[in-house]
């Protein structure tokens, strides 16, 4: 569960990658910047010298038509035209001379990945959307680009479109590598899943759906949650998605997915307490399958806790706080789709709401359950895959 991409730098690497033809190349390319406001003759004016944004906003638009009509200006003067509105990635690299390369969808384009499969994988695998779960990292790995150089990309995700530039080289600024595929990767994957970012960025929709004991948990981030969340905005009983849902955790995928847990040492001490867990899940038996997991859960967080900080603890809230910070060091911030701010949510107002002895619980409420208040026919298999999910977004996050 690492990040997936091709080193062509490594010895071990059995694929060879190329770009698909040659770029534009430019003279005279002297790009300092984009002017953030108005100025006249001799006044100071700031200047934009680094950026990630997207058409979603409205600077975008202002910005980019000005853009696109410079750098196809220096391409008709170089004896070539392409239009960059027609393009899906545009990848200009300025040299410290001023010369230039033009790559209008050309150029080899490599994505950082973190994978759902188990175990290591060999170079030439096929993989599937099913097999990843987030977007790491954009890059370009058989242009060459330096530290000195300065870079523009515009990239195109569906209908949307994604602007990153870095120009500023002045004395001790250099081109970051690894924080310009990052900003292109985030870029990439806020496009692709801007749907979703919008849902839970929403107070009231994100509510709503965590009240339900749905999450989009990394296991459903193909379209699954989609269809879940498609039905409670659209105010229908979730009971037919929620159905829909449970037919697709067959063998194969429960198999999958316990497998991935294995590769967990905190989930893979636990083998003989949830490999029945998954048999009883699949052989639809809902009430062992909870009675399992969420006794587990915060077993988990605390054996992960003691292994970072030596320190053992059982407290709720600190053990909470501790899994988001280690989500966000796992998958490298906390805008990824790892959600760990909203996953600490969903832990708190779920998993482990508020009970008072005496009330009748809800099946997926820790609490309730250790305590017995939960009626016997709210022991759902919805709610089992709720708690099977619940898990295995920690075996991510551990």
């Amino acid at each position: 569960m690492r990040d997936a991409v091709l080193d062509e730098g490594s010895n071990n690497s059995e694929l060879k990658v190329g770009n698909l033809g040659e770029p534009i190349r430019l003279t005279d390319i002297n790009f300092a910047g984009i002017s953030a406001t108005a100025a006249r003759a001799n006044e100071t004016v700031t200047v934009w010298t680094r950026m990630e944004i997207t058409s979603d906003e409205a600077l975008f638009h202002k910005l980019i038509a000005n853009v696109a009509a410079a750098i196809e200006y220096r391409a008709q003067a170089a004896g070539a035209y392409d239009r960059l509105e027609r393009a899906s990635t545009v990848l200009l690299v300025i040299k410290p001379n001023n010369s230039a390369e033009l790559w209008i969808d050309r150029a080899a384009i490599a994505v950082s990945t973190t994978l759902k499969r188990p175990g290591p994988i060999k170079a030439g695998t096929v993989l599937f959307e099913k097999d990843t779960v987030d977007i790491t990292g954009i890059w370009f790995p058989r242009v060459d680009i330096g530290p000195a150089d300065r870079i523009l990309c515009i990239i195109r995700e569906g209908w949307r479109f994604g602007l990153f530039f870095d120009f500023d080289r002045s004395e001790g600024q250099e081109l970051s590598i690894g924080d310009a595929k990052r900003s292109i990767g985030r870029m990439v994957r806020k496009m692709r899943y801007a749907d979703l970012y919008a849902a839970l960025a929403h107070e009231p929709t994100f509510d709503s759906i965590v009240a339900a004991g749905w999450f989009p948990f990394l296991e459903l981030m193909k379209g699954e949650f989609r269809s879940l969340l498609d039905a409670q905005e659209a105010g229908f009983e979730l009971d037919d998605a929620e159905h829909a849902l449970i037919e697709k955790f067959d063998a194969e995928r429960l198999d999958r997915m316990f497998n991935r847990w294995m590769g967990r040492p905190h989930l893979k001490s636990r083998e003989a307490i949830l490999r029945p867990a998954i048999a009883a899940f699949g052989a639809k038996e809902p009430v062992t399958v909870i009675k399992i997991v969420l006794s587990e859960i915060e077993g988990v967080m605390s054996d992960a806790h003691y292994e970072a900080s030596g320190i053992r603890t059982h407290k709720i809230p600190k053990l909470l706080g501790f899994m988001m910070t280690l989500a966000e060091q796992r998958a490298g911030g906390s805008d990824t789709l790892f959600f760990p701010l909203e996953f600490g949510q969903y832990l708190k107002n779920y998993t482990y709401a508020g009970f008072n002895p005496g009330d009748i619980g809800r099946a997926g409420s820790r609490h309730a359950v250790s305590h017995g208040a939960v009626a016997s026919d709210l022991y759902t298999m919805p709610r089992a895959l709720q708690a099977l999910l619940t898990l295995d977004q920690l075996a991510f996050y551990t």
